[in-house]
């Protein structure tokens, strides 16, 4: 294997520093290789560095807890790419997830033996744990490094700044003719190790946030008054084995991360699922090992995710638009810069679909539900979609769609069959209700979430699910373009429509989701409402969650936040991202609009497809640094689509990403050897 020692590191000038080392670090570190061995050229040295795992990075540690699962399936993943990701470099010839699986699974053996049971279980539509995914990212880390095209350093540490070679106390990096003409820079780690290479990848990944007002607040309450407190965080790092067994908690957050939670508080500590015979859709029983809490579960919204269909191993059907068809938003993409407002001019038609979607599936399913034909639903949905595009001025918030909504509830008599877009973001709709009508619209919940998983091809939810699948990445292509304005960018992308796909389109695999469904059940997981506010009641030693429209008041000695700080930069904790953004060689990344800039929660970065130095660090005055190149998640607003992991026979802006990086870095190293060559000569 062709790695370097830790004391050659130290001395080494690398071609290459990746600083975090996750799947992007690994999918750069093959596409150099492939660049290199394609061209015959001589090994290129690179060094990753990462504060947890090289090669798994946090979130796919492998030794975290196997009840934290990965929420796409073992078919859908990948870190090399195929004729389906637009890439200058040649394909990549590697396994993917589950050629990787099946392989160890049939060899019986591996470094880390509970991979091979693990394996065994794997199937293309099955959702592994992310610690077995976390071990096929260690895997082909350590084969690119085999094949001879990159000499590879690994380090374990947090990186807290990168700057030029040689500049002293954190000098400016400079910028523009000046960069380029340094040929290195200087990693420095919280331990006060430095390394040095010619090209720096900025590729972290899911970066946290420093703690909230009221984080701050819980978390010192917490410690006055002898409460338990657990806050947002990396949830393989949290401390979950000391939520105490048997006693209330209150969980804050019902969104991805709150399924993996539950499930290592119940079936991590003993408790088993079990069919109920006869039941309808799946339906399980929880037997408890009493060591589990009980669970009030709060958010805005007061329901979790929607789940992900099991649709076995055919995969989900295909989704075709009616109404935001490719040839509109092609139309769209035409548009003068900075013209359309999404909520006024996009979301009506695309709301529109949403709807067209739920009545085809309740008429398939239900033959009658809708009282006119498909056909002349679909045209009264488009022109209340008109209407409400004409009225827009009017409109209480931006996402509001007063027409559609009501042609909607004239479109099917049923009132329990009827599908209300504002239930997106208010399951009551606004409406006050008792603590036992709240009960049972939870109840009501459990059975619709149960019907949609055991017959997700005709479900309504399910297909509203898969049509937000399907258009959101042709919004984020919107947003590339530059046709929305600066300010609905920020308000309705950034905001409200991307929190609406991931409670749709991001849910938790259907076995999650059932389990969860039968703790609702057995009273272990109790939903406290939409609207819930935590408080701390300092004279009763409690904290309060409180819903305004259930009318549900609980306590509890405990409070674990289910959710992560993420990835919002201009609050990040990252120590790198902070000194960058605060010396001024980094900036956030700001859209322009008619007469102000909007910012976004990125940074700031040259979009991957630009002409000149592509995926570049831009500071403060507006300039590109040529060896400083950012990745995936902190630059999301130039980088749209990376934070989505890389699956096989999908475009994959990560991958597309990696490939872009990796021609870059070789650029510096031929620009550098080129350099070298030219002094030589001159001393002879």
């Amino acid at each position: 294997m062709a790695e370097f020692r830790e004391n050659d590191a130290a001395a080494a000038v690398f071609d290459v520093i990746i600083v975090g080392g996750g799947p992007r670090a690994v999918a750069t570190i093959e596409r150099i290789d492939a660049r290199v061995r394609a061209a015959g050229e001589p090994a290129a040295s690179a060094l990753v560095i990462d504060a947890v795992e090289v090669g798994a990075g946090a979130t796919w540690r492998t030794d975290q807890t196997p009840c934290f699962l990965n929420n796409t399936t073992s078919a859908s993943t990948t870190v090399y790419p195929d004729e389906s990701t637009p890439i200058d470099g040649p394909a990549g010839d590697g396994p993917t997830f589950l050629e990787w699986a099946r392989a160890v699974a049939e060899r019986g053996s591996h470094e880390v033996p509970w991979a091979v049971e693990e394996a065994r279980g794997v199937t293309p539509g099955s959702f592994p744990t992310r610690r077995l995914q976390g071990v096929y990212y260690n895997d082909q880390l350590a084969r690119v490094s085999r094949l001879g095209g990159v000499t590879l350093a690994r380090a374990l540490g947090t990186v807290v700044d990168v700057a030029r070679a040689g500049a002293a106390d954190g000098a400016r990096a400079g910028s523009g003719a000046e960069q380029g003409s340094d040929e290195a820079r200087t990693v420095t780690l919280a331990d006060g190790r430095t390394f040095r290479g010619r090209a720096v990848v900025l590729a972290q990944g899911m970066v946290q946030a420093l703690p909230t007002q009221s984080v701050e607040h819980f978390a010192d309450a917490a410690g006055r008054i002898g409460l338990f407190y657990i806050a947002p965080g990396m949830p393989a790092e949290q401390p979950w084995h000391r939520v105490p067994a048997g006693q209330p908690v209150i969980a804050q957050g019902l969104g991805a991360n709150f399924y993996d939670v539950v499930a290592e508080l119940t079936a991590g500590r003993g408790g088993t699922f079990e069919p109920i015979a006869g039941a309808a859709h799946g339906r399980l029983r929880y037997v408890p090992s009493g060591a589990e809490p009980i669970i009030f579960a709060a958010s805005r919204r007061g329901v979790p995710y929607r789940s992900k269909g099991d649709y076995g191993e055919a995969g989900a059907p295909r989704f075709t638009a009616q109404i935001a068809r490719a040839e509109w938003f092609d139309e769209l993409l035409a548009s003068a810069p900075q013209s359309l407002d999404f909520g006024a001019d996009v979301w009506p038609f695309i709301a529109a679909e949403f709807g067209l979607a739920w009545l085809t599936a309740a008429e398939a399913r239900t033959p009658g539900t809708v009282a006119v034909g498909l056909g002349e639903a679909q045209r009264a949905l488009r022109a209340a979609a008109a209407q409400d595009v004409v009225s827009a001025g009017s409109r209480s918030w931006p996402g509001e769609v007063a027409h559609l909504d009501a042609a909607l509830t004239a479109l099917v008599p049923d009132e329990r069959q009827r599908f209300r877009l504002d239930e997106l973001r208010r399951p009551t709709l606004g409406a006050v209700l008792t603590a036992e009508e709240w009960a049972a619209r939870v109840q009501r919940l459990v059975d619709d979430e149960l019907e949609s998983l055991a017959s997700p091809r005709t479900s309504p939810h399910q297909a509203v699910s898969r049509a937000m699948a399907a258009l959101r990445g042709r919004v984020s292509q919107l947003a590339v373009r530059g046709v929305l304005t600066p300010e609905s960018e920020v308000r309705d992308v950034h905001g409200w429509f991307n929190a609406d796909s991931l409670f749709l389109a991001s849910g938790a695999p259907a076995s999650r989701v059932r389990e969860v469904l039968a703790l609702i059940d057995a009273g272990v997981v109790q939903l406290v409402g939409p609207d819930t506010r935590v408080s701390v009641d300092e004279a009763g030693g409690v904290f309060r969650a409180a819903s305004s429209i259930s009318g549900i008041e609980v306590t509890a000695r405990a409070l674990i936040e289910t959710r992560m700080s993420k990835g919002k930069v201009p609050s990040t904790s990252d120590p790198l991202l902070r000194e960058l953004i605060g010396r001024g060689d980094a900036r956030i990344h700001a859209l322009r609009g008619a007469d102000r800039f909007v910012e976004t929660e990125s940074i700031d970065a040259v979009p991957r497809d630009a002409p000149a130095h592509p995926l570049s660090l831009v500071d403060a005055a507006g300039e590109a640094d040529p060896r400083v190149l950012v990745l995936g998640i902190p630059a999301g607003s130039t980088q749209p689509g990376s934070a989505i992991g890389a699956a096989p026979g999908i475009p994959s802006p990560l991958l597309a990403g990696a490939d872009r990086a990796a021609e870059v870095v070789l650029q510096l190293r031929s620009w550098a050897g080129s350099v070298s060559a030219r002094l030589e000569s001159s001393r002879r």
